[in-house]
């Protein structure tokens, strides 16, 4: 009840970011669909944590929906994209572990997530002294966690 009295931290700079990652993705996922792949397949793994995250993101948007609950949807869409993030990295991690080698395997992505996390986690902070207030942190937990 305490995010009702106080100031939601959400920049416009927070919500170009989220549209220009939502463009960025859906030109990657459209280049899945237009390009050869070889033998390359999208695993089974894959389409079931997809099914499931689109069903939940589906369900909550229809939840919300008749009450205009946007800012708990947004709470439970930060929190479905806290957990992809934190599973995102594993499949390539396992597979360098068995292969024993990061061969084929590009840091470039690694390093643009490190550097907007530090910089994104610098933002909160230099605005929290600015505000005199931790609410940049705790208000918009989903930020700070993928921040960290």
């Amino acid at each position: 009840m305490y995010r009702l009295m106080q100031m939601i931290p959400v920049a416009a700079n927070d919500v170009a970011f989220s549209l220009h990652a939502v463009a960025l993705t859906s030109f990657t996922l459209y280049q899945v669909f237009i390009y050869e792949r070889g033998n390359q397949k999208v695993s089974k793994v894959c389409i079931s944590i997809s099914a499931v995250v689109w069903s939940a993101a589906i369900v909550c948007l229809i939840v919300a929906w008749p009450k205009s609950n946007w800012l708990w949807l947004i709470d439970v869409f930060n929190s479905i994209q806290v957990a992809m993030t934190t599973v995102k990295y594993i499949p390539q991690a396992v597979m360098n572990f068995r292969r024993k080698s990061t061969v084929g395997w590009s840091i470039g992505n690694i390093l643009l997530d490190l550097t907007g996390g530090v910089l994104n986690f610098g933002q909160m902070g230099v605005q929290s002294i600015d505000q005199h207030t931790l609410v940049n942190f705790y208000g918009n937990i989903g930020k700070t966690l993928l921040s960290l």
